[in-house]
């Protein structure tokens, strides 16, 4: 494993935690009256939009509380059938329960099965289409585009180790951009005759009943039986829903004959934007060439950080109670995610969602937004420096860079003026930009907070999404909602099905 930050083997000052694969530094959010200032202006601004250290304490022991009272829920059987409302706590001990099935059936568990299927699909086909919408998909994409190669599909199939090609849809209803897709799969000569040729299917849904993703699966299996030979065709496909009778993609797998082991098991009580670490997650990125192993180790040490770290250098229980108060206390309802790497865009996606489902309720809940650095700073960023006082900003920053640094070089005649610089490499100008930003925002008195990764791998991927959803859920407790549901977005279902006659 590569080397990681330190799950706090020495005492690190207040307001630093730091876990095997995730640092987390938040001075720049609490109020100090002894830290330096440029003014008394700014030290009167960090009184009133700063959070201190007092109330921060003043949570420590309702936050007790509700670890004990989560730790209680994840481990009892009768939770879920016992809870008036969803209480889709099982992603907790997930990841830690597959990796020690793993280690004690070592041939036949689900991870051996996932790998076995995404093999076979490797293959047997050059392109994948991942159907699904939510947290059906948004998981699988925060993966890929965090880890794979930001032109993965462009590339050759001996650059790309003869990993699929992969697109989303099923997440809409945009007929152009499905007939585009459409015509980019047919088979030049109609019938796919090569594996260079053929498109393998992933449909994700847990009932089945999510309208875009089932209208994009009829579409699409269409023309995967003009396209394919019949027996081929049901090869080409695996199926990610609960498998159980009530489950319509379930029936409809069952009805198209696919095999048993091509239909893969959600979690009774996992919800989909809790999901990741379940073959709705686990499936696209085994196919797709990621260590699914290290993404849930990951995801399992910091659940054990979770469970066993006090309270104040506790990653997830910090996380959520600076939000909170952020939120609550000081009445700032925007959050931003400001990601210093493009290929965490899709994470910002994913955390707006888990953020807005979980937390949005009962005419409350903070609004998440995803800004990518440097791009956003030409646009969002005038107005999180000179805007309204209404938002926390955290920063999601990647130490070492996957590839060898990329010298800036030199001009011949410095037209460009950037001689002095010459000699270094993007990621110097990048960490300039990003303390220059923090900078900025600090002398103006704009709270920030740092979000350290040593690398992007799936172990340090893992870590940070499973802190996300742990603090999501105690940041739900904390003001008063489940967490877990989103009748919301049933509401808007319910009413397009009957426009359509369906109900």
């Amino acid at each position: 494993m590569s080397p990681h930050h330190q799950d706090s083997p020495e005492p690190r000052p207040f307001g630093v935690i730091s876990t095997k694969g995730v640092l987390w530094d938040f001075r720049q959010a609490i109020f100090d009256e002894g830290r330096p200032s440029p003014s008394p202006r700014v030290v009167e601004l960090r009184s009133r939009h700063y959070v201190r250290k007092p109330q921060l304490d003043t949570l420590r022991e309702r936050l007790a509380e509700l670890r004990q009272q989560i730790e209680h829920k994840a481990l009892s059987s009768e939770a879920r059938a016992l809870a008036p409302q969803p209480a889709d706590h099982g992603f907790i001990n997930l990841p830690a329960q597959l990796l020690e099935q793993a280690e004690r059936h070592p041939r036949d568990n689900l991870l051996v099965r996932i790998q076995h299927s995404a093999a076979i699909l490797r293959e047997l086909a050059d392109r994948i289409v991942i159907l699904g919408i939510g947290g059906s998909y948004l998981g699988a994409r925060a993966l890929t585009e965090a880890l794979l190669s930001t032109y993965h599909n462009e590339l050759a199939v001996e650059a790309r180790r003869s990993i699929p090609r992969c697109y989303f849809e099923g997440n809409g209803l945009d007929n152009d951009t499905l007939a585009d897709l459409l015509a980019l799969l047919q088979p030049p000569q109609g019938m796919a005759r090569s594996r260079q040729e053929r498109t393998a299917l992933v449909v994700v849904s847990k009932s089945g009943t999510t309208l875009e993703t089932a209208a994009a699966f009829r579409i699409l299996w269409r023309h995967w039986q003009q396209w394919h030979p019949r027996e081929l065709a049901a090869r080409l496909v695996l199926v990610v829903t609960e498998t159980q009778p009530r489950s319509r993609l379930y029936q409809v797998a069952q009805a198209l004959g696919l095999p048993q082991e091509a239909i893969f098991p959600m979690p009774d009580d996992v919800g989909g934007r809790f999901s990741v670490f379940t073959p709705a997650g686990l499936v696209p990125a085994a196919i797709l060439g990621l260590d699914i192993s290290q993404l849930l180790r990951g995801a399992a040490d910091m659940t054990r950080h979770f469970w066993e770290h006090p309270v104040e250098q506790n990653l997830p229980l910090q996380f959520a109670a600076l939000n909170h108060l952020f939120f609550a206390s000081l009445g700032k309802p925007i959050r931003v995610l400001s990601v210093w790497s493009k290929k965490l865009e899709g994470l910002g996606l994913w955390y707006d969602q888990l953020v807005s489902e979980s937390l949005g309720k009962n005419e409350t809940g903070p609004t998440p937004i995803t800004a990518v650095q440097t791009r956003d700073l030409h646009s969002r960023g005038q107005q999180h420096q000179e805007g309204a006082r209404d938002r926390i900003i955290h920063n999601v920053i990647v130490e070492r860079p996957g590839h060898s640094p990329i010298p800036l070089g030199q001009l011949d005649g410095n037209t460009d003026g950037l001689d002095p610089i010459a000699g270094k490499t993007v990621p110097e100008l990048l960490q300039a930009a990003w303390q220059g930003t923090n900078l900025a925002y600090a002398e103006d008195a704009r709270p920030t907070t740092d979000l350290v990764l040593p690398q992007l791998d799936e172990y340090t991927l893992g870590q940070l999404m499973q802190m996300l959803m742990l603090s999501t859920v105690i940041e739900g407790r904390l003001l008063g909602v489940n967490p877990y549901g989103q009748p919301g977005v049933e509401a808007y279902k319910r009413n397009m099905r009957w426009l359509l006659a369906l109900e």
